[in-house]
């Protein structure tokens, strides 16, 4: 079995990535979020030798537009199934989006998620979003978690996150330049409050929350173009990591990352 990752892209311009689990016979592929175009996630899946045609299910973390954008769209024009908390459905109910011939299924925090060679298990994140659920990954063997979008971590991240062999973790923003950046004073609020968007210090201090001599692969993610850049996450998530900041890896907005195995 191998289990892997490739980010197709983080950040406020639109967020997907895909976690793959192969049995050596069989494959299972899930997009997590898609808040890219489908002609978008086509070009970047058809770079790495893939097709739309080659993911089975999506799962949508919550209803932000950089996240669940064009996800009925994608599993509309594939048939494939859509799976997100009930509170990210009512609210994109609310906001206009048109859910019919849409396989929708209901995840909910804890519940196991079965599909293929892949299990997935939610867990709730504090974020302004109505429902937001994050995720862990496993082929059985190997366990990936996917983080993002949360203003803090919780005792309950904390535990879901245990035992990992590879995460993406979101390093959203730097203090000092969220602090000095032209955004207006209820916008910064927003980002660094407790349901807003993880600090460089934050992330670093949930690795170390999570850290064990299993864990191999960390992955930065959903930088704040603005606020943030790759060297700052590289320069908190480093030590704590005990490699040199060159060795950490960062998902590029617009080009996503490698491919990356657990």
């Amino acid at each position: 079995m191998t289990l892997r990752l490739r980010n197709l892209g983080s950040g406020s311009s639109g967020n997907a990535t895909l976690i793959e689990a192969h049995s050596g016979t069989t494959c299972s592929r899930l997009l997590i979020d898609c808040g890219l175009r489908v002609s978008e996630v086509k070009k970047r899946l058809q770079a790495c030798d893939l097709e739309l045609s080659d993911i089975d299910a999506v799962f949508v973390t919550h209803e932000h537009s950089d996240h669940w954008g064009h996800a009925a769209s994608l599993c509309r024009r594939l048939g494939i199934p859509l799976w997100s908390s009930e509170g990210t459905m009512h609210a994109v109910l609310g906001e206009g989006a048109d859910l019919d011939e849409l396989d929708w299924n209901q995840a909910t925090d804890g519940v196991p998620i079965d599909l293929g060679d892949l299990q997935l298990l939610p867990f709730t994140v504090p974020h302004d979003a109505r429902e937001p659920l994050q995720l862990c990954c496993t082929d059985g063997d190997r366990r990936l978690g996917v983080v993002t979008d949360l203003g803090h971590a919780s005792a309950h991240v904390v535990r879901a996150l245990q035992g990992l062999h590879g995460i993406m973790l979101e390093t959203n923003h730097d203090l000092d330049r969220l602090r000095l950046s032209a955004y207006p004073p209820f916008l910064k609020q927003r980002i660094s409050s407790n349901l807003g968007h993880l600090s460089n210090p934050q992330s670093a201090q949930l690795l170390r929350d999570v850290m064990h001599p299993g864990l191999r692969l960390v992955l930065a993610a959903h930088l704040s173009e603005r606020n943030n850049a790759p060297e700052l996450a590289r320069a908190a998530l480093a030590p704590v990591l005990g490699c040199n900041q060159a060795e950490v890896p960062v998902a590029d907005p617009e080009q996503g990352s490698d491919w990356w195995s657990v």
